[in-house]
C-alpha cells in the first residue's frame, strides 16, 4: 500500500459527516423523527381482522359497471 494512499469519503459522506459535527444532538433527532411513524407495536388481533376485511380488488378498477 502507498504512502499517499488515503481511504476514500464521498461527497455524501463528507456532507453528512459535517451536519453532524456541526449539529451533534442531529441523530438523537431523527432517531425521534423516526419514532414518531415507524418504530410502532402493532396489535396482532388488529392485523388480523384487517387482512379478513380486505375486499379483492377488480380485474379492470375503471369499469363503470358495478
Amino acid at each position: 500500500m502507498p504512502l499517499f494512499w488515503k481511504p476514500y469519503k464521498s461527497d455524501v459522506t463528507q456532507f453528512i459527516d459535517s451536519l453532524k459535527s456541526r449539529d451533534p444532538q442531529l441523530e438523537e433527532r431523527q432517531r425521534q423523527g423516526r419514532a414518531l411513524l415507524w418504530d410502532k407495536e402493532l396489535n396482532r388481533d388488529d392485523q388480523k381482522g384487517y387482512r379478513e376485511a380486505k375486499v379483492d380488488q377488480k380485474p379492470y378498477v375503471y369499469s363503470t359497471k358495478a
